[in-house]
């Protein structure tokens, strides 16, 4: 049983500590934004920065290079965490999936309904996505805190639940956070992901095939009006989920190689023919043994949670609160709201009615307090909420209200879910005591 969780543990523990990094660089973006540091915090962002040559080049600021390229390799890892947990995870089956697909929904329109209520005929009400995303980081991280009284099972809902959410901000900004389209370039962008989707089918995987058409199919859809971050989401919907040799082969070969080595136990040896190449054999049994998916999730996942997500969060949290107009507005107060308030109602009241009408259990060892809890948690926005801001608002004054109203509900919501947590297995663990 142990076994089986295995990869999840680990996706666990990777976002519970790169929420510290992201915390550190958020609070340091505030600091030097706020300090005579801000004038070369802003040139450093508007900072151009160009690749390619003579004949074909892009030039983005550095802050454009962050958000629409490094966040592109991020949400690659979302989609390949969406496609693991639909193949092999927590929403491979229906009976599985219920549960935190109904919570998420609920967690989705409530939100969504009270911005709506807040700012309707107002100038920020097309940020209404803001309010739709969970940040798994932030949140695991917070459920880390508590450490091993957290049962496993509420561990697994909330990443779960949190990776539907961002599958609805994914869709969300490919309907309505794109800019005018070019269906032309869109077109031939889907045709190179159909046929990197028929090699997959066929198991046929290769990096030198695979990410020259990926770059492709990225600068198709930067140029197409279609944000491209979405570009990296469905190339990752194409990587192949299956080993791309039978494990019997690979078993046999790990089998010679490992009685190769067996013949040098007790002896002192450098080097020779065959130790370096049983060596090599089972290096390779190790690329092997893994799907392609499996590989870059394992590759990739420590990067984008240590280095590019820390980055985009020094690069967007830099809200300055010493200018002529304040950040803080009835924008930042409706979003902050329309976060806490509307994902611990809609979180907590799906899941209740899903309960209670039958349509799905409760995890293991999981009670409806703790549910609660969770929902407070829900509210933790932060790097979906923040991204979508950006694509929201083209004013930096609405920018900064809202990403300051996104701080806000996000320390809300983890302070309480904290303790909203915390209360609920102190009652839990009374309980198992009395009986």
């Amino acid at each position: 049983m142990e076994i089986k969780f295995d990869p999840l543990r680990r996706f666990i523990k990777i976002k519970s500590l790169s929420s510290i990094c992201m915390l550190l660089a958020a609070i340091a973006a505030l600091i030097v934004s706020n300090t005579r540091l801000h004038t070369y915090y802003q040139q450093f962002l508007d900072l151009e920065f160009l690749i390619g040559f003579r004949e074909f080049h892009l030039s983005k600021s550095v802050l454009h290079w962050i958000n629409d390229g490094l966040m592109t390799i991020f949400f690659f890892v979302i989609g390949l965490e969406i496609k693991r947990e639909f193949l092999i995870g927590e929403l491979s089956s229906a009976r599985k999936a219920i549960l935190p697909i109904v919570a998420a929904i609920g967690g989705m329109i409530f939100p969504i309904a009270i911005f709506f209520l807040l700012n309707y005929g107002k100038e920020g009400v097309h940020g209404w996505g803001i309010t739709m995303a969970t940040d798994i980081a932030f949140s695991l991280g917070v459920l880390g805190i508590l450490g091993k009284r957290v049962p496993f099972g509420l561990t697994i809902f909330l990443a779960a639940f949190a990776i539907i959410d961002d599958l609805g901000a994914v869709m969300v900004i490919a309907v309505f956070y794109s800019s005018l389209i070019y269906w032309r370039l869109v077109a031939i962008a889907l045709v190179l992901l159909l046929a990197l989707s028929l090699l997959s089918y066929r198991n046929i995987y290769s990096m030198y095939i695979y990410i020259p058409v990926g770059i492709v199919i990225w600068l198709l859809f930067l140029e197409s009006g279609i944000h491209p971050t979405i570009a990296g989401v469905l190339f990752a919907l194409t990587i192949p989920s299956h080993r791309k040799k039978r494990l019997v082969d690979v078993i046999v070969k790990g089998k010679n190689a490992l009685n190769e080595l067996s013949q040098l136990i007790g002896k002192k040896v450098v080097e020779f023919k065959n130790h370096k190449t049983a060596i090599n054999i089972l290096h390779k049994i190790s690329s092997d043994i893994q799907s392609p998916l499996q590989h870059l999730q394992n590759r990739l996942s420590t990067v984008v949670s240590f280095l590019i997500i820390p980055l985009f969060a020094f690069a967007n949290s830099g809200i300055n609160f010493i200018g002529d107009e304040g950040a803080f507005t009835p924008l930042s107060i409706s979003i902050a709201v329309s976060l806490v308030c509307g994902k611990i109602i809609g979180i907590s009241l799906f899941t209740w009615l899903a309960v209670k009408l039958k349509i799905a259990v409760l995890p293991q060892n999981v009670d409806f307090r703790q549910i609660f809890g969770l929902s407070c948690l829900g509210g933790f926005g932060f790097t979906m909420s923040i991204f979508i801001s950006n694509l929201s608002y083209e004013s930096v004054h609405l920018q900064d209200s809202a990403k300051l109203g996104i701080l806000i509900g996000s320390l809300v919501a983890g302070v309480s879910g904290y303790l909203v947590i915390r209360y609920a297995l102190k009652k839990s663990a009374l309980s198992a005591n009395r009986q």
